[in-house]
Protein backbone atom coordinates (compact mmCIF):
# COMPACT_ATOMS: atom_id res chain seq x y z
CA UNK A 1 0.00 0.00 0.00
CA UNK A 2 1.35 3.14 -1.31
CA UNK A 3 1.64 6.12 1.70
CA UNK A 4 -1.38 8.49 0.53
CA UNK A 5 -3.48 4.84 0.52
CA UNK A 6 -2.26 4.17 4.25
CA UNK A 7 -3.12 7.92 4.87
CA UNK A 8 -6.57 7.29 3.52
CA UNK A 9 -7.48 3.72 5.41
CA UNK A 10 -6.39 5.63 8.75
CA UNK A 11 -8.74 8.36 7.76
CA UNK A 12 -11.73 6.40 7.23
CA UNK A 13 -10.85 4.35 10.06
CA UNK A 14 -10.82 6.94 12.57
CA UNK A 15 -14.38 7.86 11.37
CA UNK A 16 -15.68 4.66 12.45
CA UNK A 17 -13.07 3.81 15.69
CA UNK A 18 -14.19 7.03 17.44
CA UNK A 19 -17.42 6.04 17.91
CA UNK A 20 -16.31 2.66 19.15
CA UNK A 21 -17.20 2.65 22.94
CA UNK A 22 -13.87 3.14 25.36
CA UNK A 23 -15.09 -0.12 27.08
CA UNK A 24 -14.97 -2.04 24.25
CA UNK A 25 -11.85 -0.02 22.93
CA UNK A 26 -10.16 -1.82 26.07
CA UNK A 27 -10.94 -5.42 25.65
CA UNK A 28 -8.53 -5.25 22.35
CA UNK A 29 -5.67 -3.58 24.84
CA UNK A 30 -5.96 -6.66 27.13
CA UNK A 31 -5.48 -8.93 24.02
CA UNK A 32 -2.25 -6.70 22.94
CA UNK A 33 -0.81 -7.20 26.60
CA UNK A 34 -1.40 -10.92 26.33
CA UNK A 35 0.33 -10.97 22.48
CA UNK A 36 3.31 -8.98 23.86
CA UNK A 37 3.92 -10.90 26.83
CA UNK A 38 3.63 -14.09 24.93
CA UNK A 39 5.94 -13.15 22.65
CA UNK A 40 8.47 -10.94 24.90
CA UNK A 41 11.16 -13.03 23.80
CA UNK A 42 11.06 -12.90 19.88
CA UNK A 43 9.88 -9.35 20.58
CA UNK A 44 13.31 -8.59 22.47
CA UNK A 45 15.48 -10.37 20.21
CA UNK A 46 14.70 -8.49 17.56
CA UNK A 47 15.04 -4.98 19.70
CA UNK A 48 18.35 -5.98 20.36
CA UNK A 49 19.51 -7.61 16.95
CA UNK A 50 17.94 -3.94 15.58
CA UNK A 51 20.02 -1.41 18.34
CA UNK A 52 22.40 -3.32 20.16
CA UNK A 53 20.55 -3.50 23.49
CA UNK A 54 21.40 -6.14 26.22
CA UNK A 55 18.58 -8.96 25.83
CA UNK A 56 17.33 -8.97 29.44
CA UNK A 57 17.06 -5.24 28.85
CA UNK A 58 14.89 -5.53 25.66
CA UNK A 59 12.70 -8.36 26.96
CA UNK A 60 12.29 -6.18 29.95
CA UNK A 61 11.24 -3.59 27.96
CA UNK A 62 8.32 -5.67 26.43
CA UNK A 63 7.26 -6.53 29.75
CA UNK A 64 6.81 -3.15 30.55
CA UNK A 65 5.04 -2.46 27.15
CA UNK A 66 2.39 -5.27 28.69
CA UNK A 67 1.93 -3.72 31.79
CA UNK A 68 0.91 -0.14 30.09
CA UNK A 69 -1.61 -1.60 27.83
CA UNK A 70 -3.17 -3.36 30.87
CA UNK A 71 -3.25 -0.22 32.78
CA UNK A 72 -5.24 1.63 30.31
CA UNK A 73 -7.08 -1.46 29.47
CA UNK A 74 -8.37 -1.15 33.43
CA UNK A 75 -8.23 2.78 33.07
CA UNK A 76 -11.17 4.54 34.31
CA UNK A 77 -12.68 6.64 31.02
CA UNK A 78 -12.35 10.27 32.33
CA UNK A 79 -13.41 11.01 28.63
CA UNK A 80 -16.98 10.32 29.05
CA UNK A 81 -19.17 13.99 28.94
CA UNK A 82 -18.72 16.02 31.97
CA UNK A 83 -21.41 17.67 33.66
CA UNK A 84 -20.65 21.04 34.93
CA UNK A 85 -23.14 22.96 37.35
CA UNK A 86 -24.21 26.24 35.81
CA UNK A 87 -27.26 28.38 35.81
CA UNK A 88 -27.80 26.48 31.73
CA UNK A 89 -30.44 23.21 31.66
CA UNK A 90 -27.48 21.65 29.25
CA UNK A 91 -23.79 22.54 30.33
CA UNK A 92 -21.05 19.83 29.93
CA UNK A 93 -17.82 18.99 28.26
CA UNK A 94 -17.53 16.74 25.68
CA UNK A 95 -13.73 15.24 24.48
CA UNK A 96 -13.38 14.22 20.77
CA UNK A 97 -10.79 12.60 19.33
CA UNK A 98 -8.29 15.26 16.98
CA UNK A 99 -8.09 12.42 13.97
CA UNK A 100 -5.16 10.42 11.98
CA UNK A 101 -1.94 11.36 14.88
CA UNK A 102 2.06 11.03 13.28
CA UNK A 103 4.55 9.35 15.98
CA UNK A 104 7.84 10.01 15.37
CA UNK A 105 9.75 7.40 17.52
CA UNK A 106 13.79 6.81 18.09
CA UNK A 107 15.62 4.06 18.27
CA UNK A 108 16.79 3.39 21.90
CA UNK A 109 13.38 1.76 22.92
CA UNK A 110 11.83 0.34 20.00
CA UNK A 111 8.55 -0.88 21.09
CA UNK A 112 8.32 1.31 24.91
CA UNK A 113 8.47 4.85 23.25
CA UNK A 114 6.12 4.04 20.23
CA UNK A 115 3.19 1.94 22.35
CA UNK A 116 3.17 4.68 25.51
CA UNK A 117 2.44 7.25 23.07
CA UNK A 118 0.72 5.28 20.65
CA UNK A 119 -1.71 3.17 23.08
CA UNK A 120 -3.14 6.83 25.10
CA UNK A 121 -3.98 8.36 21.59
CA UNK A 122 -5.77 5.21 20.31
CA UNK A 123 -7.84 4.60 23.46
CA UNK A 124 -8.97 8.04 22.75
CA UNK A 125 -10.23 7.27 19.73
CA UNK A 126 -7.59 8.57 17.04
CA UNK A 127 -5.94 6.44 15.14
CA UNK A 128 -2.20 6.47 14.27
CA UNK A 129 0.61 6.15 11.95
CA UNK A 130 4.14 5.39 12.64
CA UNK A 131 7.05 6.99 11.29
CA UNK A 132 10.05 4.21 13.19
CA UNK A 133 13.93 5.15 13.54
CA UNK A 134 15.49 3.73 10.32
CA UNK A 135 17.16 1.37 12.12
CA UNK A 136 14.20 0.30 13.92
CA UNK A 137 11.74 -0.48 10.66
CA UNK A 138 11.35 -4.26 11.24
CA UNK A 139 9.88 -3.01 15.25
CA UNK A 140 7.89 -0.86 13.51
CA UNK A 141 6.43 -4.16 11.30
CA UNK A 142 5.93 -6.40 14.47
CA UNK A 143 4.14 -3.46 15.99
CA UNK A 144 2.39 -2.97 13.26
CA UNK A 145 1.16 -6.88 13.26
CA UNK A 146 0.58 -6.93 16.80
CA UNK A 147 -1.99 -4.36 16.69
CA UNK A 148 -3.62 -6.59 13.86
CA UNK A 149 -3.20 -9.95 15.91
CA UNK A 150 -4.94 -8.06 18.70
CA UNK A 151 -7.93 -7.82 16.69
CA UNK A 152 -7.95 -3.75 16.22
CA UNK A 153 -9.45 -3.18 12.67
CA UNK A 154 -7.77 -2.25 9.80
CA UNK A 155 -5.76 1.26 9.69
CA UNK A 156 -5.96 1.94 13.65
CA UNK A 157 -1.84 1.67 13.53
CA UNK A 158 -0.35 1.79 10.51
CA UNK A 159 3.87 2.16 9.81
CA UNK A 160 5.24 3.75 7.44
CA UNK A 161 8.49 3.10 6.09
CA UNK A 162 9.26 6.54 5.23
CA UNK A 163 12.41 8.31 5.10
CA UNK A 164 13.32 11.57 7.41
CA UNK A 165 12.69 13.80 4.32
CA UNK A 166 9.49 12.60 4.12
CA UNK A 167 8.41 13.23 7.98
CA UNK A 168 7.48 16.95 6.90
CA UNK A 169 5.28 16.46 3.69
CA UNK A 170 3.52 13.48 5.90
CA UNK A 171 2.84 16.26 8.79
CA UNK A 172 2.13 19.04 6.15
CA UNK A 173 -0.79 16.46 4.53
CA UNK A 174 -4.30 17.78 5.93
CA UNK A 175 -5.32 14.17 6.85
CA UNK A 176 -2.89 14.59 10.07
CA UNK A 177 -3.98 16.35 13.40
CA UNK A 178 -1.33 15.93 15.46
CA UNK A 179 2.07 14.45 15.66
CA UNK A 180 3.99 13.26 18.93
CA UNK A 181 7.70 13.15 18.40
CA UNK A 182 10.57 11.71 21.01
CA UNK A 183 14.06 12.58 20.14
CA UNK A 184 16.65 15.13 19.76
CA UNK A 185 16.01 18.65 20.69
CA UNK A 186 17.05 19.60 16.97
CA UNK A 187 13.97 16.88 15.42
CA UNK A 188 11.54 18.40 17.92
CA UNK A 189 12.06 22.06 16.91
CA UNK A 190 12.02 21.11 13.13
CA UNK A 191 8.59 19.22 14.08
CA UNK A 192 7.03 21.82 16.13
CA UNK A 193 7.83 24.57 13.87
CA UNK A 194 5.59 22.21 10.71
CA UNK A 195 2.90 21.47 12.77
CA UNK A 196 2.52 25.26 14.30
CA UNK A 197 3.30 26.63 10.42
CA UNK A 198 -0.04 24.37 9.98
CA UNK A 199 -1.78 24.46 13.38
CA UNK A 200 -1.32 21.15 14.43
CA UNK A 201 -1.10 19.94 18.02
CA UNK A 202 2.56 18.80 18.71
CA UNK A 203 3.66 16.63 22.00
CA UNK A 204 7.70 16.54 22.31
CA UNK A 205 9.54 14.69 24.68
CA UNK A 206 13.46 15.27 23.62
CA UNK A 207 16.79 15.10 25.37
CA UNK A 208 17.98 15.46 29.08
CA UNK A 209 20.65 16.00 31.10
CA UNK A 210 19.43 14.49 34.38
CA UNK A 211 20.81 15.48 37.27
CA UNK A 212 21.46 12.12 40.34
CA UNK A 213 21.83 14.52 43.76
CA UNK A 214 23.83 12.67 46.56
CA UNK A 215 23.45 14.53 49.63
CA UNK A 216 25.62 13.49 53.17
CA UNK A 217 22.80 11.97 54.93
CA UNK A 218 21.85 9.40 52.16
CA UNK A 219 21.97 5.45 52.00
CA UNK A 220 25.63 5.97 49.89
CA UNK A 221 25.13 1.74 48.99
CA UNK A 222 21.87 2.21 47.68
CA UNK A 223 22.43 5.59 45.87
CA UNK A 224 26.25 4.07 44.22
CA UNK A 225 23.98 1.26 42.80
CA UNK A 226 20.86 3.22 41.45
CA UNK A 227 23.37 5.30 40.08
CA UNK A 228 25.40 3.27 38.16
CA UNK A 229 22.42 1.44 36.55
CA UNK A 230 20.70 4.92 36.32
CA UNK A 231 23.92 5.97 33.89
CA UNK A 232 24.33 2.50 32.23
CA UNK A 233 21.44 1.07 31.41
CA UNK A 234 20.77 0.92 27.50
CA UNK A 235 24.47 1.49 27.52
CA UNK A 236 23.30 5.21 28.67
CA UNK A 237 21.29 6.09 25.80
CA UNK A 238 17.63 7.09 27.60
CA UNK A 239 16.83 10.64 27.44
CA UNK A 240 15.91 10.36 31.38
CA UNK A 241 19.03 8.66 32.29
CA UNK A 242 20.93 10.19 35.70
CA UNK A 243 24.47 11.82 33.17
CA UNK A 244 25.50 13.97 35.60
CA UNK A 245 25.95 13.29 39.58
CA UNK A 246 26.23 16.43 41.73
CA UNK A 247 27.79 15.15 45.08
CA UNK A 248 27.83 16.84 48.20
CA UNK A 249 31.23 17.41 49.31
CA UNK A 250 30.89 16.28 52.82
CA UNK A 251 29.88 13.18 51.06
CA UNK A 252 32.25 12.49 48.14
CA UNK A 253 35.06 10.81 49.88
CA UNK A 254 32.59 8.04 51.11
CA UNK A 255 30.26 7.87 48.54
CA UNK A 256 32.57 8.35 45.08
CA UNK A 257 34.36 5.28 45.96
CA UNK A 258 31.42 3.30 46.48
CA UNK A 259 29.72 4.42 43.27
CA UNK A 260 33.05 3.85 41.24
CA UNK A 261 32.99 0.14 42.32
CA UNK A 262 29.39 0.04 40.80
CA UNK A 263 30.16 1.26 37.48
CA UNK A 264 32.98 -0.84 36.98
CA UNK A 265 30.36 -3.80 37.83
CA UNK A 266 29.16 -3.22 33.77
CA UNK A 267 31.48 -4.54 31.65
CA UNK A 268 30.67 -4.55 27.95
CA UNK A 269 29.80 -8.64 26.36
CA UNK A 270 27.55 -9.95 24.07
CA UNK A 271 24.38 -8.79 23.65
CA UNK A 272 22.53 -12.10 23.48
CA UNK A 273 23.87 -13.01 26.56
CA UNK A 274 20.88 -13.04 29.27
CA UNK A 275 23.49 -12.06 32.05
CA UNK A 276 25.33 -9.37 29.78
CA UNK A 277 24.27 -5.82 31.77
CA UNK A 278 26.10 -3.24 28.99
CA UNK A 279 26.53 -3.42 25.27
CA UNK A 280 27.95 -1.33 22.29
CA UNK A 281 25.80 1.66 21.08
CA UNK A 282 23.10 1.24 18.44
CA UNK A 283 25.52 2.83 15.68
CA UNK A 284 29.32 3.87 15.19
CA UNK A 285 28.50 7.77 14.10
CA UNK A 286 27.13 7.56 17.80
CA UNK A 287 29.65 6.06 19.11
CA UNK A 288 31.95 8.67 17.02
CA UNK A 289 29.97 11.61 18.70
CA UNK A 290 30.04 10.75 22.22
CA UNK A 291 34.02 10.01 21.80
CA UNK A 292 34.37 14.00 20.49
CA UNK A 293 31.97 15.35 23.20
CA UNK A 294 34.74 13.61 26.02
CA UNK A 295 37.54 14.72 24.02
CA UNK A 296 35.58 18.18 24.41
CA UNK A 297 34.79 18.04 27.79
CA UNK A 298 38.54 17.33 28.60
CA UNK A 299 39.94 20.25 26.83
CA UNK A 300 37.70 22.33 28.22
CA UNK A 301 39.15 21.23 31.73
CA UNK A 302 37.46 18.14 32.75
CA UNK A 303 39.21 15.30 34.85
CA UNK A 304 39.20 11.84 33.68
CA UNK A 305 37.84 9.11 37.01
CA UNK A 306 37.46 6.38 34.69
CA UNK A 307 38.57 6.82 31.24
CA UNK A 308 36.12 6.19 28.09
CA UNK A 309 37.99 3.63 26.12
CA UNK A 310 36.71 2.22 22.86
CA UNK A 311 36.81 -0.88 22.76
CA UNK A 312 35.36 -1.23 18.86
CA UNK A 313 33.44 0.52 16.36
CA UNK A 314 30.31 0.54 19.23
CA UNK A 315 31.72 -0.34 21.75
CA UNK A 316 32.75 1.34 25.02
CA UNK A 317 34.38 0.91 28.28
CA UNK A 318 32.62 3.73 30.43
CA UNK A 319 33.99 6.54 31.44
CA UNK A 320 33.36 9.01 34.33
CA UNK A 321 34.96 12.26 34.04
CA UNK A 322 34.66 15.28 36.85
CA UNK A 323 33.16 18.46 35.48
CA UNK A 324 33.30 21.83 36.52
CA UNK A 325 30.53 24.49 36.25
CA UNK A 326 31.13 26.68 33.21
CA UNK A 327 32.07 23.65 30.83
CA UNK A 328 30.12 23.82 27.58
CA UNK A 329 29.75 19.95 27.71
CA UNK A 330 27.37 20.95 30.46
CA UNK A 331 24.91 22.64 27.56
CA UNK A 332 25.01 19.20 25.60
CA UNK A 333 23.35 15.57 26.35
CA UNK A 334 25.90 13.13 26.50
CA UNK A 335 23.91 9.70 24.86
CA UNK A 336 26.39 6.39 25.82
CA UNK A 337 28.43 5.14 28.90
CA UNK A 338 30.14 8.24 29.43
CA UNK A 339 28.82 10.20 33.31
CA UNK A 340 29.74 13.33 34.42
CA UNK A 341 30.76 14.20 38.08
CA UNK A 342 30.25 17.16 39.59
CA UNK A 343 31.31 18.12 43.88
CA UNK A 344 28.27 21.11 45.39
CA UNK A 345 29.22 22.81 49.31
CA UNK A 346 25.64 22.46 50.23
CA UNK A 347 21.94 21.81 49.12
CA UNK A 348 21.62 25.34 47.74
CA UNK A 349 24.72 25.23 45.46
CA UNK A 350 23.43 21.19 44.18
CA UNK A 351 20.04 22.68 43.11
CA UNK A 352 21.58 25.78 40.93
CA UNK A 353 24.39 23.08 39.52
CA UNK A 354 20.98 20.83 38.70
CA UNK A 355 19.06 23.95 37.47
CA UNK A 356 21.76 25.41 35.70
CA UNK A 357 21.34 23.51 32.28
CA UNK A 358 19.04 24.06 29.04
CA UNK A 359 17.30 20.64 30.29
CA UNK A 360 14.60 19.48 32.42
CA UNK A 361 13.13 15.70 32.15
CA UNK A 362 14.00 13.89 34.99
CA UNK A 363 16.16 14.83 38.59
CA UNK A 364 17.05 11.79 41.18
CA UNK A 365 17.56 13.47 45.16
CA UNK A 366 19.23 11.06 47.51
CA UNK A 367 18.50 12.43 51.16
CA UNK A 368 16.97 10.63 54.32
CA UNK A 369 15.49 14.21 55.50
CA UNK A 370 12.09 15.09 54.61
CA UNK A 371 12.90 18.61 54.63
CA UNK A 372 15.29 18.96 52.32
CA UNK A 373 13.73 16.19 49.93
CA UNK A 374 10.62 18.94 49.84
CA UNK A 375 13.28 21.82 49.01
CA UNK A 376 14.34 19.92 46.30
CA UNK A 377 10.97 18.71 44.83
CA UNK A 378 9.51 22.44 44.87
CA UNK A 379 13.00 23.73 43.02
CA UNK A 380 14.02 21.40 40.88
CA UNK A 381 13.09 22.83 37.28
CA UNK A 382 12.22 19.12 35.59
CA UNK A 383 9.35 17.37 34.86
CA UNK A 384 9.58 14.31 37.09
CA UNK A 385 11.47 14.57 40.42
CA UNK A 386 12.26 11.11 42.12
CA UNK A 387 13.04 10.89 45.69
CA UNK A 388 15.65 7.91 46.88
CA UNK A 389 15.45 5.79 43.59
CA UNK A 390 16.47 6.41 39.90
CA UNK A 391 14.48 7.93 37.13
CA UNK A 392 12.05 5.96 35.28
CA UNK A 393 8.76 6.22 33.67
CA UNK A 394 5.64 4.84 35.20
CA UNK A 395 2.10 3.55 33.01
CA UNK A 396 0.45 5.19 35.81
CA UNK A 397 2.19 8.26 36.35
CA UNK A 398 2.49 11.61 34.07
CA UNK A 399 6.14 11.73 31.97
CA UNK A 400 6.88 14.71 30.31
CA UNK A 401 9.89 17.68 30.06
CA UNK A 402 10.43 21.27 30.90
CA UNK A 403 12.79 23.62 29.15
CA UNK A 404 14.15 22.25 26.00
CA UNK A 405 13.07 18.34 27.24
CA UNK A 406 10.08 19.09 25.64
CA UNK A 407 6.37 19.59 26.51
CA UNK A 408 3.24 17.60 26.59
CA UNK A 409 2.37 14.71 28.46
CA UNK A 410 2.81 10.79 28.12
CA UNK A 411 1.78 7.79 30.55
CA UNK A 412 -1.18 8.37 33.15
CA UNK A 413 -4.56 9.34 32.41
CA UNK A 414 -3.57 12.47 31.34
CA UNK A 415 -1.99 11.20 28.50
CA UNK A 416 -5.67 10.01 27.31
CA UNK A 417 -6.36 14.04 26.83
CA UNK A 418 -3.25 15.29 25.00
CA UNK A 419 -4.81 14.39 21.85
CA UNK A 420 -8.47 15.20 22.08
CA UNK A 421 -10.67 18.49 21.86
CA UNK A 422 -12.58 20.10 25.11
CA UNK A 423 -15.72 20.35 23.39
CA UNK A 424 -18.03 22.75 25.35
CA UNK A 425 -21.90 21.81 25.13
CA UNK A 426 -23.66 24.41 26.51
CA UNK A 427 -27.33 25.96 26.19
CA UNK A 428 -31.08 25.64 27.52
Amino acid sequence: MILSEKLETAQKSFKKWRQVPFSEKQQYLFKLADLLEKNAEKFGKNITLEMNKPLSQSIAEIEKCALMARYYGNAENILKPEKIKTEYRVSEIHYAPLGVILGVMPWNFPFWQVLRFAVPAILAGNTVVLKHASICFGSGRMIEKLFTDAGFPEGVFQNLEIGHAEVKSVLENPIIKGVSLTGSEKAGAEIASTAGKNIKKSLLELGGSDAFIVLDDSDFNEAAKSGAKARLQNCGQACNAAKRFIIQKSAEEEFLPLFINEYQKFVPDDPLKKETNLSGMARPDLADELEKQYEKALKNGAEIILPLKRVSDKVFEPGLIRVEKGNPILEEELFGPLGMVMIAQNDQEALELANNIPFGLANSVWTKDEKRQLFFIENLESGTVTINKETSSDPRLPFGGAKSSGYGTELSMIALKEFVTAKTVVGN
